[in-house]
């Protein structure tokens, strides 16, 4: 069985996250989502909003579970027995640091983990959950880059009645 880990913090989830968790549930026999737990990072919404934010926008794809992590992903792969990593990258910017972290890992997993990584379609180019959260703050309409259980979600914790 091909199983692959799409880690990430998804703080929030996009449609750009959730076209590579589609296009990657096609490629792989199992995908885990892994909603990172940084302690140096403060997300707006815990791993557990997270999760299940996750899971009810994915709940469509059989073959992809959601999960949450601490620590590195290496380990974390090593303890799912898992081989592969996907990332998604929206420009030549994502691919220089994406490398660098794939360079990392595979060299910390003594090349145990591989990272595959797939191109976003390009209407997503240039979303992510930074400029979500910005548009969101000042009320801005998010309808075409969250799905609308968590658009409901982001207002509600900028004080928003939507």
């Amino acid at each position: 069985m091909k199983l692959a880990i799409y880690p990430g913090s998804f703080d929030p989830v996009t449609y750009g996250h959730i076209d590579i968790i589609t296009r990657a549930s096609k490629m792989f026999d199992h995908i885990i989502v892994a909603v990172l737990n940084n302690p140096a990072k403060s997300p707006l919404f815990t791993v557990e909003e997270r999760v299940t934010m996750l899971r009810e926008v994915i709940a469509n794809l059989p073959n992809v579970e959601v999960d949450s992590f601490s620590g590195l992903l290496v380990d974390y792969a090593r303890e799912k027995n898992c081989r592969i990593a996907i990332r998604g990258l929206r420009a030549m910017t994502d691919f220089d640091y994406e490398l660098h972290f794939a360079q990392t890992n595979s060299a910390i997993s003594r090349g145990d983990l591989e990272t595959v990584f797939l191109t976003t379609d390009i209407q997503y180019s240039f979303l992510s959950s930074t400029t979500v959260r910005e548009i969101a703050s000042f009320h801005g309409d998010i309808s075409e880059l969250v799905p609308r259980s968590v658009a409901k979600k982001l207002y509600s914790k900028y004080g928003y009645d939507n």
